[in-house]
């Protein structure tokens, strides 16, 4: 090097307008920046109740200091933690699932799918699917890849029932409450109209008004009841076609997975959960 370029880099370190110490201020502020944004997110999100509505909120920046790259779980470990909170949820019927294990892509992933809707769990972290299950596994993933998150272990029994386990029927201690109050209401609404018209129409005008107001809300108390059980009805016929659906013996068509490359042969519920 020349003696013109070793003068001219002298006078560039010694320049006053950078600091010998700027580059390592700059760090010093940005790991400080840093620590402040990780202490707001501790703050503003529960991990311990983390879900789909969290992750649509969190910005990019939020997202990389709660799940820093450098110490997530991947790879079997991560499927296995994934699939132990799966279970957990889908036994607490806040999933609505099956979970097996397939080749896709050349890698061991985990699908959950449902009747209608899937998600691939592949083992870097990746979440590929549609509908409602991915929504549900998109969290569970994240969560499970934390080291510091404690995986729920599942009960034994914690598949799905089957259609033929499900109560014939449900609690009716609620109709049956609602049903005596509007039985009540109507009584008393009668035998205010009764003495109504047996002191004359022209007294007591109050009175009548009063029968006649109690006899509306007892028919109304009446249809909230009838409607009650209807709906209870509608929603036990709708699951138990859901059950019947995705325990038929065969896999959703809509599965873009050949059946070959799931690790079970699947017949039934019960050849599956073994």
């Amino acid at each position: 090097m020349s003696d013109a370029s070793e003068e001219g880099a002298g006078e560039h370190v010694g320049d006053a307008s950078t600091p010998p110490d700027a580059t390592g201020a700059t760090a010093h502020t940005d790991e400080d920046d840093l620590e402040e944004l990780r202490k707001r997110v501790e703050e503003k999100y529960d991990f311990e109740n983390f879900g789909a509505a969290d992750m649509a909120e969190m910005s990019p920046e939020e997202w990389d200091v709660a799940f820093d790259p450098d110490t997530w779980i991947t790879g079997d470990d991560l499927l296995e933690r994934v699939e132990k909170e799966l279970k957990a949820r889908v036994a607490d019927r806040e999933v609505f699932a099956t979970l097996e294990y397939a080749e896709v892509e050349g890698r061991r992933s985990l699908v959950a799918y449902s009747d209608t809707d899937y998600a691939i769990v592949y083992p870097n972290g990746t979440v590929e699917g549609r509908g409602t299950v991915v929504r549900d596994v998109k969290p569970t993933v994240a969560l499970c890849s934390m080291d510091s998150y404690d995986v729920e272990e599942p009960p034994e029994n914690w598949q799905l029932p089957d259609p033929g386990e499900l109560p014939e029927e449900q609690s009716e201690l609620g109709n049956w409450m609602l049903q005596l109050l509007a039985f009540s209401q109507l009584i008393i609404g009668l035998v205010a109209i009764g003495i109504w018209i047996y002191q004359g129409l022209g007294s007591q005008l109050v009175l009548g008004v009063a029968g006649m107001i109690l006899i509306v809300i007892s028919f109304l108390l009446f249809l909230m009841v009838a409607n009650a059980r209807l709906s209870d009805r509608f929603r036990t016929e709708e699951y138990e076609s859901r059950l019947r659906s995705i325990g038929s013996g065969s896999r959703p068509s809509f599965l873009p997975i050949d059946d070959e490359a799931f690790e079970t042969t699947r017949t039934d519920r019960s050849q599956l959960e073994e």
